[in-house]
């Protein structure tokens, strides 16, 4: 006990100012791997927390460069349906589209279209064949809501198609010249085999710099359990194309959790599986030898979190970072910073030690995109911000999902608050700031890039007086 460890936040330190070659902060790049083998232009990871990301956040992360992932407090379809949501979304080829028979009356049409946000619908009969399209356009002024699709639709012969292996150019080039806005995909037997729509061509050139896939199709990624029925869940997400998995615990270094990696790895060999959360390089190097291609690390530092004062249990997130990343760059597997970013510039510090990328919760929860109507409070607009481990967030899960009576709540030992964050518009405005204070803060370490950037950041350790002196002082702010 004489020798224990000193742990060091976020606040216990500041990065050293270097001479630098870098003119303007647009020089710096912050692509990193979120993964072994994925890739992400903004270091940026939305929480799996059941206020901060659904199938809205994820898109909207995907457009600025990042990830988003699908929380699991939800049914298995449920979870499924939002990551096709997002897949869908945007996509140089979408290869399920959405298709109705020449039988299908136009109420079911209506109700379809209010289901799945879809404006269009290929008509296929029952062999499969395209034998038409239906655009909004045919239906949306129609008052006889028991007419056949049949009658509605551009049919086949007056059907502008395309075939396999046609090129974004390509596409391009017949949506300008015959004024359509669909593609069908066709085989040889004039059967459905994907859709490219202008919608999607326009998206495919406005975010360059955003998250896809090979087809143009925003990635997401999304949570699993570690028990019941985790392996379940996992194959039905990787089936509606989820890009990665997060095995999602509180304590990742637990055998249940370990077993749960290892089940994952050898069940889905082609799938990303992100493991944790740990806080000491023994776990990250018992999740790597199951086979996990990134580490999330932080036990107990969000902002809502009380794991800490509750169980005792923790490592201050700036050296679980710094310990984790050490070993995790050895076997050059990515580190994900979970927790304890309270200032834009503790961003650019869990980089600079070590993480590839951060996941982030409160600074995302509080805008349009974040699950959850907006709430007025005394002239002022917030929304509502909880835990995954919280008590409200626990109780609902229990009376959901595991048929728990109202008085066996009394059991539960929640690990986390509930709280109202102030309305913050939209979170594109949100990850604008955080990115211009992250290249800023590279710039002043002279680093273009973020393994520059570890290599570069050299950190000084500061008392209390330190960090007050770091904030805003002896003033009245406006």
């Amino acid at each position: 006990m004489k020798d224990l460890p000193l742990g060091l936040t976020y606040d216990d330190v500041l990065l050293i100012p270097q001479r630098s070659s870098i003119d303007h902060r647009s020089e710096v790049s912050t692509r990193t791997k979120l993964t072994r083998n994925l890739e992400i232009e903004t270091p940026f990871v939305s929480a799996n927390m059941d206020t901060v990301t659904e199938a809205d956040m994820a898109i909207a992360l995907a457009k600025d460069g990042g990830i988003g992932i699908i929380h699991r407090f939800m049914s298995i379809d449920e979870e499924v349906e939002q990551v096709r949501k997002v897949k869908r979304d945007v996509g140089f080829v979408l290869g399920n589209p959405y298709t109705v028979s020449p039988d299908t009356i136009l109420k079911d049409i209506f109700k379809l279209a209010r289901e799945t946000k879809v404006d269009g619908f290929v008509v296929v009969d029952e062999k499969g064949r395209v034998v038409g399209i239906l655009s909004k356009r045919d239906f949306i002024f129609e008052t006889h809501l028991n007419k056949k699709a049949s009658f509605l639709m551009t049919p086949f012969k007056r059907l502008i198609t395309g075939k396999a292996g046609t090129s974004f150019a390509q596409a391009k080039k017949i949506f300008h010249q015959y004024k359509v806005e669909k593609l069908p995909l066709l085989d040889k037997d004039r059967k459905l085999i994907g859709l490219i729509t202008a919608r999607s061509v326009r998206n495919f050139e406005k975010y360059p710099n955003s998250t896809k896939d090979s087809h143009g199709r925003y990635r997401v990624g999304a949570a699993v359990g570690a028990v019941n029925d985790f392996v379940e869940r996992a194959e039905a997400l990787i089936s509606a194309g989820v890009d990665v998995l997060i095995i999602d615990v509180a304590h990742g270094h637990n055998e249940v959790a370990l077993k749960a990696v290892s089940i994952l790895r050898k069940k889905f060999k082609n799938i990303d599986l992100i493991g944790g959360n740990v806080a000491t390089k023994e776990g990250v190097r018992d999740l790597i030898e199951r086979g996990v291609d990134a580490v999330k690390v932080g036990i107990g530092p969000g902002g809502l979190c009380t794991t800490r004062v509750v169980t005792g249990i923790g490592v201050p997130q700036f050296t679980a970072v710094l310990e984790c990343a050490a070993f995790a760059q050895k076997k050059k597997v990515p580190v994900i910073a979970d927790g304890g970013t309270n200032y834009p510039g503790d961003i650019v510090k869990a980089l600079a030690v070590g993480g590839s990328s951060c996941m982030l919760a409160g600074w995302f929860a509080g805008t349009d995109e974040s699950p959850g109507g907006v709430i007025m409070r005394q002239g002022l607009k917030y929304k509502v911000h909880r835990g995954s481990a919280s008590f409200l967030a626990t109780a609902d899960r229990k009376i959901e999902l595991e048929n728990h009576t109202e008085h066996q709540l009394n059991t539960i030992v929640p690990e986390g608050v509930e709280a109202l964050v102030p309305y913050k518009g939209k979170v594109s405005d949100v990850i604008y700031q955080l990115l211009g204070a992250l290249r800023s803060g590279m710039s002043y370490c002279n680093a273009k890039t973020i393994p520059q950037f570890w290599r570069n950041a050299r950190f000084t350790k500061i008392t209390e007086a330190g960090f007050r002196e770091s904030k805003a002082h002896n003033i009245e702010q406006l």
